[in-house]
């Protein structure tokens, strides 16, 4: 006999299901979230449903507190508790991060969502860790997590009916934020320079470091050029309208040339071009 899937409604929450929130990404227990292929098991109604989140969290961004808001919130009364991945086990697995373990720890404690930090967290959710945390529910995105161990790290959770699922949020991810970097290196490059970071701070060299700074100042250069004939062509054109204006006075023909020009546009309320000292 194939599973039900429903949809939930804010009927289905408060009415027959008190224990979901408004906002719960989860369905009565019995049933499946829809386009999803497992089913949650009923939680604790005499005590708060502790809820554990796991990952790398580096470079720590509001995608990473998102998730977090939804594990939180799936319940009125959540206790949530948040592995972090180590250095070592993080670095074999996924590649080098940014933040060390002790820096991705602090972010995440400081998360307003989260009550317990787990720092040196498992890669792979095992039943001995359920266990030791008394833990209810494991909150992630449903997607499959391969490791060399499994094809879905949370496969035994999924069938315990113990998963929640929460939602990624798009647009916005570490990966994403590293790639910005890279891909304006230079610029950044350049940015900390001014700021007083050294080369040997950058991990670059001195020809590096000479050629970032004389593509400033000939970038400087071009903007006071640009600015400096701007002014000029604006001076030349107040010139030959005060000209205009004063031939077309001597002969009482003053106000016509002013709505002439004023119709073709020639005498516009200018602004003054901006330099870079009105931006400082």
């Amino acid at each position: 006999m194939p599973v039900q899937t429903i949809s939930k409604t804010p009927e289905d929450t408060f009415h027959s299901f008190p224990y979901l929130t408004d906002d719960s990404p989860l369905v009565p227990s019995g049933l499946i979230v829809s386009g999803y292929d497992f089913k949650i098991k009923e939680p604790p109604t005499d005590r708060p449903v502790r809820i554990y989140c796991d990952g790398i969290y580096d470079l720590f961004h509001f995608g990473h507190a998102k998730a977090l808001e939804q594990a939180k919130k799936a319940f009125p009364d959540v206790y949530l508790m948040v592995g972090v991945c180590n250095d070592a086990e993080t670095h074999k697995r996924k590649g080098k991060t940014v933040m060390n373990e002790k820096e991705r720890y602090e972010s995440v404690a400081h998360c307003k969502w989260v009550d317990q930090v787990i720092p040196d967290a498992p890669w792979i959710v095992t039943q001995e860790f359920l266990d030791k945390y008394q833990i209810d529910y494991v909150a992630h995105d449903a997607d499959p997590y391969q490791s060399t161990e499994s094809d879905d790290v949370y496969a035994f959770v999924k069938a315990q009916g113990r998963f929640l699922p929460t939602q990624r949020t798009g647009g916005i991810s570490t990966s994403d934020l590293i790639t910005r970097i890279v891909r304006d290196y230079d610029a950044y490059l350049r940015r900390n320079l001014e700021r007083g970071v050294s080369a040997k701070e950058l991990n670059i060299s001195f020809l590096k470091e000479k050629e970032i700074k004389t593509k400033k100042h000939l970038d400087d250069l071009k903007r006071q050029f640009k600015t400096a004939v701007l002014e000029q062509l604006g001076t030349w054109e107040d010139q030959s309208h005060e000209l205009i204006r004063t031939f077309a006075g001597k002969f009482g023909a003053k106000d016509v040339v002013e709505k002439f020009l004023n119709k073709r546009r020639l005498l516009p309320s200018r602004k003054r071009p901006r330099s870079d000292s009105d931006s400082s």
